[in-house]
C-alpha cells in the first residue's frame, strides 16, 4: 500500500475511536448526571425529614439528650424505651403500642383524674393540692400529709392508750364493786336462809298441838334455865378469882409503893437536849452548844425552857428556835418565837421530844389530829406528823411493844355509821370506810391500854409540839 495512503487509514481510525470515546464519555456523563440529580432530590427529601426529626442543635447534643445507646437499638429507638419505661412507671401497667403523643397524653389525663379523684375524696387533699400541678410535687405534698397523719395516728393511739387504761381502771372499780355486791348478797342470802328456816320451824311447831307445842316451849326454857345456872355458877366463880387477884395485885402494888416510889415514865421525855450559849438580840438568833460531832442539822427546832429549873409537864417553853447553820461543836438558830417579858438567857436549856444524839427515839400514832388548829380533822394527819418524826431522826411503829418510847394520841376516832345497801351502791367504798374507822377507834384503845400497862408516856398533840419546839411554825402553810 502506498505510503500515503496508509496514513489516511490510520488517521481515519484514530478519529473514528476518538468519536466513539466521546460518544461513550458524553453517554457516561449524561448518566452519571442524571443519577447525581437524582441522588441530590433524595438528600434534600432526607434532609427535610431530618430536620422535622430534630434541629441542628438537636442532633450535636443527641448524645447527651438521650445518654448511653440501648445494644442493637438507635438513638430514636432508645428514646422510646425510655419513655416507655417512664411511662410504665407512671401508670403501673403496660404500654400500648401508639405514638409518643398518645402516651404522653393519656399519662397527663390519668395523672390529672387521679388528682382530681383524690382531692374529690379528701377535703385537706383538695384544699393542699392543685390538679393542674406536677405529679412529684402532688406526690411531696401527699408524703407530707402522710407525715402528717401518722402523727395524729400516734396521738390518737396515746389517747386509746389512755382511754383503754381508764377502761382497766373502771373496769376494776366495778369489779371491786361487785364483789361487794356479791359479799352482800350472800349475807342476805344467808339472812334469808335464817329467817326461812325459823318459819319452817314455827311452822313445825304450829302444826303440832297446843299440848305439844307447850312441851316443847316448856322444854327449851328448861335447858334454857339450866344453861344460864350454869354459866352464872361460872361467871360467879371467875368474878371472885378475879376480885381475889385484884385486891392481892393491888396490896402488892401498895407494899411496894411503901418500899419504892413509881418510877415517872416520863422522865426521859423532859431531859434537856443542850443549851444557849450566846445571844445576839439583835439579829434574833443564838448559839448552841451543839453541832454536826452531836448529829444536828438545819431545819430542827427546839424548846427554850429556863436554866436550872425542871422543863414544865404541859411542855411549854420561854421560846421556839430553828437550826439554820451548823458547824462541828456549835450551832446557830433563828429565834422563832419568844416571850418578851421572859426572854432566852445564856444558860437556859433547849429540848427536842424527837431528836436524841444517841439514839433514834421509837413513837407508835393513833387517833385523829388538827394539825393548824382550824378545828377541822385533816385526812392524813398521821402520816405527815410521822415524816416529820423521821424527818428528825424518829422512828414511827404501827403498834406498842417494850421498844416504843412515846405515844402520841390524837383525838378518838368517829366510828362511821355502818352503810346501807343503797349507800354502797351509790358508793363502793363505803363499807370499807366504816370497817376502818371501826378498826381505827379498836387500835387507839389498844394503843392506849397497852402503853399504860407497859408504863409508855402518852403525849397530846398540843404537847407534842411544845416538846419539840414546833408550835408556832405548826400553823404556818407548808409545816407539814
Amino acid at each position: 500500500m502506498p505510503a500515503g495512503k496508509s496514513q489516511q487509514s490510520a488517521l481515519f481510525y484514530t478519529l473514528v475511536i476518538f468519536v466513539g470515546l466521546f460518544v461513550v464519555s458524553t453517554t457516561i456523563a449524561v448518566i452519571y448526571f442524571i443519577k447525581a440529580e437524582g441522588n441530590t432530590a433524595k438528600v434534600s427529601v432526607l434532609q427535610s425529614q431530618i430536620n422535622e426529626l430534630a434541629t441542628g442543635e438537636e442532633l450535636r447534643k443527641m448524645d447527651t439528650l438521650i445518654g448511653t445507646r440501648q445494644s442493637g437499638k438507635s438513638k430514636i429507638g432508645t428514646m422510646i424505651d425510655y419513655l416507655n419505661n417512664t411511662v410504665s412507671l407512671i401508670t403501673g401497667g403496660p404500654v400500648e403500642e401508639t405514638s409518643v403523643e398518645t402516651k404522653v397524653g393519656n399519662v397527663d389525663r390519668k395523672a390529672k383524674e387521679m388528682l382530681k379523684s383524690l382531692a374529690a375524696k379528701d377535703s385537706n387533699a383538695a384544699e393542699n393540692i392543685d390538679p393542674n400541678t406536677s405529679l412529684i410535687r402532688a406526690i411531696e405534698k401527699l408524703g407530707v400529709q402522710l407525715n402528717n397523719s401518722k402523727t395524729e395516728v400516734a396521738a390518737l393511739d396515746t389517747q386509746l392508750q389512755d382511754l383503754r387504761k381508764r377502761f382497766d381502771d373502771s373496769s376494776q372499780i366495778n369489779m371491786e364493786k361487785e364483789k361487794t355486791l356479791l359479799a352482800e348478797k350472800e349475807k342476805y342470802k344467808q339472812q334469808v336462809d335464817d329467817v326461812t328456816k325459823n318459819y319452817d320451824n314455827l311452822k313445825v311447831m304450829m302444826e303440832k298441838t297446843e299440848e305439844q307445842r307447850v312441851q316443847s316451849l316448856m322444854s327449851q326454857v328448861n335447858e334454857e334455865k339450866d344453861s344460864r345456872k350454869e354459866l352464872n355458877q361460872k361467871l360467879l366463880k371467875t368474878q371472885a378469882e378475879l376480885k381475889m387477884a385484884q385486891e392481892k395485885m393491888q396490896r402488892i402494888q401498895e407494899e411496894l409503893k411503901k418500899l419504892v416510889p413509881a418510877p415517872d415514865s416520863e422522865v426521859t421525855a423532859f431531859k434537856p437536849d443542850g443549851k444557849i450559849i450566846l445571844i445576839d438580840e439583835r439579829n434574833k438568833i443564838v448559839r448552841l452548844n451543839l453541832g454536826s460531832d452531836n448529829h444536828i442539822y438545819r431545819g430542827l427546832t427546839f424548846s427554850v425552857y429556863e436554866k436550872n429549873v425542871p422543863i414544865p409537864r404541859d411542855g411549854k417553853g420561854k421560846a421556839e428556835i430553828e437550826v439554820f447553820d451548823v458547824g462541828k461543836d456549835i450551832s446557830t438558830a433563828r429565834i422563832v418565837s419568844q416571850t418578851p417579858k421572859n426572854p432566852i438567857m445564856e444558860g437556859d436549856v433547849v429540848a427536842n421530844l424527837v431528836w436524841d444524839s444517841g439514839k433514834s427515839n421509837v413513837f407508835v400514832i393513833a387517833g385523829n389530829f388538827d394539825l393548824n388548829g382550824d378545828g377541822t380533822i385533816d385526812e392524813g394527819a398521821a402520816d405527815k406528823i410521822k415524816a416529820l418524826i423521821e424527818k428528825w431522826s424518829g422512828r414511827v411503829a404501827d403498834s406498842i411493844s417494850s421498844g416504843t418510847d412515846f405515844l402520841l394520841l390524837g383525838s378518838v376516832p368517829v366510828v362511821r355509821q355502818k352503810p346501807t345497801f343503797e349507800e354502797i351502791e351509790a358508793d363502793p367504798t363505803a363499807m370499807t370506810k366504816y370497817e376502818n374507822s371501826v378498826r381505827e377507834l379498836a387500835r387507839y384503845k389498844e394503843a392506849q391500854s397497852q402503853a399504860k400497862d407497859l408504863g409508855i408516856p402518852v403525849f397530846n398533840y398540843d404537847r407534842f409540839l411544845y416538846l419539840i419546839g414546833y408550835k408556832t411554825l405548826s400553823s404556818r402553810p407548808g409545816a407539814f
